[in-house]
This record gives C-alpha cells, sequence and structure tokens, in this order.
C-alpha cells in the first residue's frame, strides 16, 4: 500500500512539474539561487565552515590517530614472541639439506621466530 502511494505521489509531481513547465523551473532556480546567495545565508554557511574547520577536523584527526594507534599495537602484539617462547625454543639452524639442526650457540630470537610450516 505504501508503494502504491508513494508511486501515486511520483506520478502526480511529475504532472505538476511538467505542467509548470521550464519557465516555473527557472523561476524557482533563480530565487533559489539568489538566498543561497544572500548575505545572511553566506554569514551562516561562512560560519558553519569555519565549525568544521576548528571543531570537526581536530576530533576526526584524533579519531584517525586513534584508530591507527589501536591497530599498530594490534600488528605489535600479533608479531610480538613471548619470553618463555624464546626460553623454551630448542636451537636449530638450517642445514643444506632443508632440515634444521641443532647448534649449539644458535640465536634464540631466529629460532622462537623460525616459521614451522615448511616455508622460508
Amino acid at each position: 500500500m505504501a508503494k502504491l502511494s508513494f508511486l501515486a505521489g511520483l506520478a502526480a509531481g511529475y504532472v505538476l512539474g511538467a505542467r509548470a513547465g521550464k519557465h516555473r523551473y527557472e523561476q524557482i532556480r533563480r530565487t533559489s539561487s539568489k538566498v543561497w546567495n544572500s548575505g545572511p545565508v553566506q554569514k551562516q554557511v561562512g560560519i558553519a565552515k569555519e565549525a568544521a574547520r576548528t571543531k570537526a577536523a581536530p576530533v576526526v584527526a584524533d579519531l584517525v590517530a586513534d584508530a591507527a594507534r589501536a591497530t599498530g599495537e594490534r600488528l605489535r602484539a600479533s608479531r610480538t614472541v613471548s619470553t618463555e617462547a624464546i626460553r623454551s625454543a630448542p636451537e636449530t639452524r638450517p642445514g643444506g639439506d632443508g632440515a634444521s639442526h641443532t647448534a649449539p650457540h644458535g640465536d634464540p630470537w631466529a629460532t622462537a621466530t623460525r616459521r614451522t610450516d615448511g616455508a622460508a
């Protein structure tokens, strides 16, 4: 029912607009242009632009900075290797045959961050 009412309103608007023709359209366009370019309206436009520049821009900048900071922290957290993993990891070094060999004095960081899925 709501769609039918909407379509009826749309059809009525089209018919009335077509009857008014180009002359009425130009009259509405000229009037709206005069209103838009009037002093009081342009004063309010300037106030709104200044408010956006001084109030909204810093808020948006803070939101973007907070989102970037949180994303950086999540990325660092996902790549951080715990100290326990470094202490408990066996010390290995890759051999020429593709296998890992135990190294007596290996790099604990390299050992803890070494990929175990077979990728290089």
